[in-house]
C-alpha cells in the first residue's frame, strides 16, 4: 500500500476507534505505566511532600542488564516523576524509569516529583559491575529443517532461542526513521541473533515503521495493524492483535484538559491530518517543518512552534498537530504539564495488559495459535495481494510450548504455506515478520539470510547486548 493511502487509512480508523472509546479520566499519567496526581488532588493539596522508596539503598547493574525501577519504586501519592543518571557513561535511564547499564562504574540515578503542588526526590547510587555470566536451558541454535506443504518441499532457516535470553528491538542508527544493513544493526547492539522486524516504508518518503515498536518498555511506534509479540520482565512471552491509543492530559493555570494521539514518530504526509507524539527515538529533530508543535521537557510544555523542524527534547517529547487536528495545540500553554497514558485493546476492543512488556515488534499476520493454523490477515487489516495470496520469501517467530523462541526464514511461500510450515516445526503460537527483501536472519557475526535490502529495524537477542 502506497505511504500516503496507509497513513491516511490508520489515521481515520484510529481516530474512529479512539472516539468510539475515549472517556479521559481526571488521572494522567507519565507515559506508559508512570504515576500521576488527578487535577482534583493537586488542587486540594498544594506543595504536598510524597515519601519515595526502593526496598534497595542501592542498585548493582551487570553489564548487558537493565531493570525496571517502577516495579519496585513505592509512592505515598501517585505522582509524575522524571529521572536522571548522574554520568551517562556508566548508565542511563529513560523516562519510562527503566535503568539500563552502560559502562562498568559508579553513578547517581535521582527520582524527582514534578507534578505541579508537590514535591519529593530520591536518590540512589547505581554500580554497574562487570558482566555476569546467566546459565540458560540451551545455546542458540541454528539448522536447516526440509518440510513439504502441498505438495512443494521448503527448506526452512531456523535459529532456536531459550526463554529469558535478553532481546531488544534495534533501530537502524538507533533512531526511527532511517536504514541500516541487518548485519549493522546487529553490531551496534551487540547481538547474537537477529531477524527482521516489521513492516517499513521501504518505496519512497521517510523509510518510518508500519508496526508497532516498543524498546526499553516505551512505545515508539503506533501500527494498528496485524499482530504483534511482546517480551515481558520475567522472561514470557505474549503474542496477540493490540492496538494502542495515546491518551493524554495537560494541566495548567486555567484547569485541565484532555488530548490525544495516533500516530508515533512517525513523519506526516504533506498536507495530511495527523496527531503525532516525537520521542528522542525519532533523533535529534523532527525532520520536517511542524505546523504546530508542542514542546515537552520534564512533563513540562517549555515552547508551542508554528512551521518548525522543532528539536526533541532528550527528557521529553514533541507533540505534533497537523490539518484538522491543529486546534488542539490552543490546549497548551507554556508552563503546562503534559503526560500520557496508551489505550491498549484487542480487536474486539478488549482491555489488554501488556504494561510488564520491554519489547515489542507488530507484524502479522497470526499464522499459529496454540498449536493449530490460526490465519486471517484480512481481518487483521491487511489489504496488499503480498500478505493475502501471494508468495514470497518469508521471517517469522514462533513461541513453543517449552517457552523457547525460534526465528524462521523460508523462500517462495504464501502464508498458508508459512503458518502450515510453523505448525510442522513445532509451534505453538507464530506470527509473521516483514518479508520479501527485507527478510534477513544473522547468525553470531554471519548472514544467515541476506536481505535484499536495508532494513529500519530488527528484533535483536544477545548475552551482553548494548541498550
Amino acid at each position: 500500500m502506497k505511504w500516503k493511502a496507509r497513513t491516511a487509512c490508520l489515521a481515520a480508523s484510529v481516530l474512529a476507534a479512539w472516539l468510539a472509546t475515549a472517556g479521559l479520566t481526571g488521572s494522567c499519567v507519565l507515559f506508559d505505566k508512570g504515576y500521576a496526581a488527578s487535577a482534583e488532588a493537586a488542587g486540594a493539596a498544594k506543595d504536598t511532600a510524597v515519601k519515595l522508596a526502593y526496598p534497595l539503598a542501592s542498585i548493582e547493574l551487570p553489564l548487558g542488564t537493565r531493570i525496571p525501577l517502577g516495579n519496585k519504586l513505592t509512592l505515598s501519592a501517585p505522582v509524575t516523576l522524571a529521572y536522571q543518571v548522574g554520568n551517562a557513561a556508566v548508565a542511563k535511564v529513560n523516562a519510562h524509569g527503566v535503568l539500563m547499564s552502560v559502562n562498568a562504574g559508579s553513578t547517581v540515578l535521582t527520582v524527582t516529583v514534578v507534578s505541579e503542588g508537590y514535591s519529593g526526590q530520591l536518590k540512589l547510587p547505581v554500580n554497574v559491575t562487570a558482566y555476569k555470566p546467566v546459565k540458560r536451558a540451551f545455546l542458540p541454535a541454528l539448522s536447516d529443517r526440509k518440510l513439504t506443504v502441498s505438495g512443494k518441499t521448503f527448506t526452512v532457516r531456523t535459529v532456536t532461542i531459550p526463554k529469558g535470553m535478553p532481546v531488544t528491538a534495534g533501530l537502524a542508527e538507533r533512531r526511527v526513521g532511517a536504514t541500516a544493513p541487518l548485519a549493522s544493526i546487529a553490531a551496534a547492539y551487540r547481538a547474537d541473533v537477529a531477524i527482521n522486524g516489521t513492516f517499513f516504508e521501504a518505496y519512497g518518503g521517510p523509510p518510518d515503521p508500519y508496526g508497532t515498536v516498543i524498546s526499553d518498555g516505551m512505545a515508539e511506534h503506533i501500527g494498528n495493524t496485524g499482530t504483534a509479540v511482546g517480551f515481558q520482565w520475567d522472561g514470557s512471552v505474549l503474542m496477540d492483535n493490540i492496538r494502542l491509543l495515546v491518551d493524554g492530559r495537560t494541566e495548567g493555570k486555567t484547569g485541565s484538559s484532555g488530548w490525544y494521539a495516533y500516530f508515533m514518530n512517525r513523519t506526516p504526509a504533506p498536507g495530511a491530518t495527523a496527531a503525532t507524539l516525537f520521542t528522542p527515538k525519532r533523533g535529534e529533530r523532527l525532520g520536517f517543518a511542524a505546523s504546530r508543535a508542542v514542546i515537552v521537557s520534564k512533563g513540562v510544555v517549555t515552547r508551542i512552534a508554528s512551521g518548525e523542524n522543532a528539536a526533541i527534547p532528550k527528557d521529553g517529547f514533541v507533540l505534533v498537530f497537523q490539518g484538522k487536528e491543529q486546534g488542539q495545540a490552543a490546549k497548551f500553554q507554556v508552563g503546562s504539564t503534559v503526560s500520557y497514558k496508551l489505550k491498549m485493546t484487542d480487536l474486539a476492543g478488549n482491555p489488554v495488559d501488556w504494561s510488564q512488556v520491554h519489547t515489542a515488534i507488530g507484524a502479522g499476520p497470526r499464522l499459529v495459535k496454540d498449536g493449530k493454523v490460526a490465519l486471517n490477515a484480512a481481518a487483521e487489516g491487511f489489504r496488499d495481494a503480498k500478505i493475502l495470496t501471494g508468495a514470497g520469501a518469508r521471517s517469522g517467530i514462533a513461541l513453543r510450548k517449552d517457552g523457547s523462541i525460534m526465528l524462521a526464514t523460508v523462500s517462495g511461500a504464501t502464508m498458508k504455506q508459512w503458518a502450515q510450515l510453523m505448525v510442522g516445526l513445532g509451534a505453538h503460537q507464530a506470527m509473521n515478520l516483514d518479508g520479501g527483501a527485507s527478510s534477513g536472519l544473522w547468525f553470531k557475526g554471519k548472514t544467515v539470510t541476506a536481505p535484499g535490502r536495508q532494513l529500519s529495524n530488527a528484533l535483536l537477542f544477545g548475552e551482553q547486548l548494548k541498550w
